[in-house]
C-alpha cells in the first residue's frame, strides 16, 4: 500500500516520547492524525497550526469502551482509518519476588490489553476498508528480553509479539498489515518521570540494581532520536511492503542479531535430541557436550 494520499494515522500515546514524535512526522509528511492520549490538552495547542487535519482525542487505552468511542470519533471525524499505531505504554522497575502484584498487573493492563483493546476496536473498519496498517510499539526487549527489572513490561511485549503473528495472519487476506517496531534506548521520557523505580533490595543488586545504575539512570542520555525514528517510521509505512519486525536503532539492531546468531547455534546444536521425541525418529540419541566456562 504505497502512500499516493494523505493518510489518516490514529496514534496512542501521543504526550510524549515516540508517540509525540510521531504526531509530528505524520503531520509534516502531510497526513491527518487522530492523536490520543489520556491529558491530550497540550496535543491541541502545540499542533494547532495543522488545523483540522489534526484531531486529539482522551483515551485510556486500558479501557475497551474508550478505545472503541475513540475509534468512532475518529472515523465519523475523517471517515476512515488507515494506519493505527499503538504506542502507549511503561515500565516501573522492580525485581519480580518483590514486586507490588497490582502494579504488575497495572503494567500489563497497559502494555497488553491496550494493545489488545485498541486493535479490536479498530479491526472492524480496517476491515471493511480493504486496506490499513497496524503499527505495534514493541522494544528490542520484546525480542531479546532478560532486562533484569521489567518483567511485566518485557513479558507484554514478548505478549504483543505473539498477539501481532496470529494478527497479520487472520488479516492479510483483508488487506491490512501489521508491523511491530522494536526500539532500543530512545531520548524520550520512558526512563524519566513515567518510570517508577521500586526499593531494590540487597540480594538482587548485582542484577536490577546494576541495570539501573548503567542503562536506566545513566547521565549520558539515550542514543536514539526520537525525530529520526518517527521519520523512518512514516517513510516504511509509506512502501508497498513494510517488515514484520522493524529494529530502531544501533543497539537493537546489535542485540537482535546477537540474539538470533546464539538461538540458532543452540536450536542447531539440539537439532538431533528434538527430533528424536518423535515417534519415528532414532531414539535414544546422545545429547550435546556441556559448555565449558
Amino acid at each position: 500500500m504505497s502512500a499516493t494520499h494523505p493518510q489518516v494515522w490514529f496514534i496512542t500515546g501521543s504526550s510524549r516520547g515516540l508517540g509525540r514524535a510521531l504526531v509530528a512526522a505524520a503531520l509534516e509528511a502531510g497526513h491527518h492524525v487522530v492523536a490520543t492520549a489520556r491529558r491530550p490538552e497540550t496535543l491541541a495547542e502545540e499542533f494547532a497550526e495543522y488545523g483540522d487535519r489534526v484531531l486529539t482525542l482522551p483515551l485510556d487505552v486500558t479501557s475497551p469502551e474508550a478505545a472503541r468511542a475513540a475509534v468512532e470519533a475518529a472515523t465519523a471525524h475523517f471517515g476512515r482509518v488507515d494506519v493505527l499505531v499503538n504506542n502507549a505504554g511503561y515500565a516501573n522497575v522492580s525485581p519480580i519476588e518483590t514486586a507490588d502484584d497490582d502494579d504488575f498487573r497495572a503494567q500489563f493492563e497497559t502494555n497488553f490489553w491496550g494493545v489488545y483493546n485498541v486493535t479490536k476496536a479498530a479491526l472492524p473498519t480496517l476491515r471493511r476498508q480493504g486496506s490499513g496498517t497496524v503499527v505495534q510499539f514493541s522494544s528490542v526487549g520484546g525480542r531479546v528480553g532478560g532486562s533484569p527489572g521489567i518483567a511485566s513490561y518485557q513479558a507484554a511485549k514478548f505478549a504483543v509479539d505473539g498477539f501481532s503473528r496470529v494478527l497479520a495472519a487472520e488479516t492479510a487476506p483483508f488487506g491490512v498489515r501489521v508491523m511491530v517496531v522494536e526500539p532500543s534506548g530512545f531520548a524520550t521520557d520512558w526512563a524519566g518521570s513515567s518510570m517508577t523505580v521500586h526499593a531494590v533490595p540487597d540480594a538482587y543488586d548485582r542484577t536490577v540494581g546494576e541495570m539501573n545504575r548503567r542503562v536506566r539512570q545513566s547521565t549520558d542520555g539515550a542514543a536514539g532520536d526520537p525525530r529520526r525514528a518517527a521519520e523512518i517510521i512514516v517513510r516504511t509505512v509509506g512502501r508497498e511492503q513494510v517488515p514484520g519486525h522493524l529494529l530502531l536503532g544501533v543497539n537493537a539492531a546489535t542485540m537482535a542479531l546477537e540474539h538470533s546468531r546464539g538461538r540458532l547455534a543452540e536450536t542447531t546444536a539440539w537439532e538431533q535430541v528434538s527430533r528424536s521425541a518423535d515417534f519415528a525418529e532414532p531414539y535414544p540419541v546422545e545429547l550435546p557436550p556441556e559448555r565449558r566456562p
